[in-house]
C-alpha cells in the first residue's frame, strides 16, 4: 500500500481535532467506491455513565468530559458507513468497560459491566474486529511490547490465519485471533473474548494468496 494512502496519528497528533480531520475530512477526499479501509485504534476508551455510550479517548482527552474531548464509537461508525469505499475494517485494540487497562473513566462513577455496545447500527459496510466484550479488559503481551490483541492480529495477518484456500480473511483472522487471545488472557486470570461484528466476513480478503 503506498504510503500516501496511510495516516498515522500518535503521540500529541492523536487529538480529537486529529480524528476530526481524519475521519471526516481526509478520508472522504481519499476514498473511491473501489477502496477498502482499514482503520486501526490502539489505546484508551470510555464509558459515559449518562448515555452509556463508548468513546475513544484521544491523547487530549478527558474522561470528566467525554462528550467535549473524546470521540464517539457512533459518530465514527455513522462516518465510515456513509464512505464511497467497498468495505470497512475497523480494528480496536481498548476496552470500554472503565474497569481498568485499556480503559479510563471519570472519576467518582463505577464500570459499566455488560452495558457498552461496541459496535451499535455499524452498518453493513462496516466491519468491527474488536479486543474485549464490552465488559472486559483489554491487556498487554509484556513479551511481545503489543497488546494481546494486536500481537495476535499481526501474526495472523502476517499468515498465521490462512484458510484453506491460503487467503486469510476477516472470519479466518477471528478465528485465529479469538483463541489466542482468550488462552492468553486466562494465563493471566481474567477473561478477554475478542468480539466481531461483519455482515459477510468469509467475503472480506484481507490476504491473498
Amino acid at each position: 500500500m503506498p504510503e500516501r494512502n496511510i495516516m498515522t496519528l500518535t503521540g500529541t497528533r492523536a487529538t480529537r481535532t486529529g480524528l476530526v480531520k481524519a475521519f471526516e475530512a481526509w478520508l472522504p477526499n481519499n476514498v473511491s467506491d473501489k477502496s477498502r479501509v482499514y482503520v486501526y485504534y490502539s489505546g484508551h476508551g470510555a464509558p459515559d455513565a449518562k448515555t452509556k455510550q463508548a468513546y475513544l479517548v484521544p491523547s487530549d482527552g478527558d474522561p470528566q468530559y467525554l462528550a467535549e474531548t473524546g470521540y464517539p464509537l457512533d459518530r465514527l461508525y455513522e462516518k465510515l458507513g456513509k464512505l464511497k469505499a467497498k468495505q470497512v475494517l475497523v480494528a480496536l485494540d481498548s476496552c470500554f468497560s472503565g474497569a481498568g487497562g485499556r480503559s479510563v473513566l471519570a472519576k467518582g462513577t463505577r464500570p459499566l459491566v455488560g452495558k457498552i455496545d461496541l459496535a451499535p447500527n455499524a452498518g453493513s459496510k462496516v466491519a468491527v474486529l474488536s479486543a474485549s466484550g464490552g465488559d472486559q479488559i483489554s491487556g498487554s503481551n509484556e513479551d511481545a511490547g503489543y497488546g494481546t490483541f494486536t500481537y495476535n492480529l499481526l501474526t495472523g495477518l502476517n499468515g498465521a490465519a490462512k484458510n484453506a484456500q491460503g487467503q486469510v480473511t476477516l472470519q479466518s483472522l477471528y478465528d485465529y485471533v479469538k483463541p489466542k487471545v482468550q488462552d492468553e488472557a486466562r494465563r493471566a486470570n481474567r477473561e478477554q473474548t475478542p468480539q466481531l461484528q461483519s455482515a459477510s466476513p468469509d467475503e472480506f480478503i484481507l490476504r491473498a494468496k
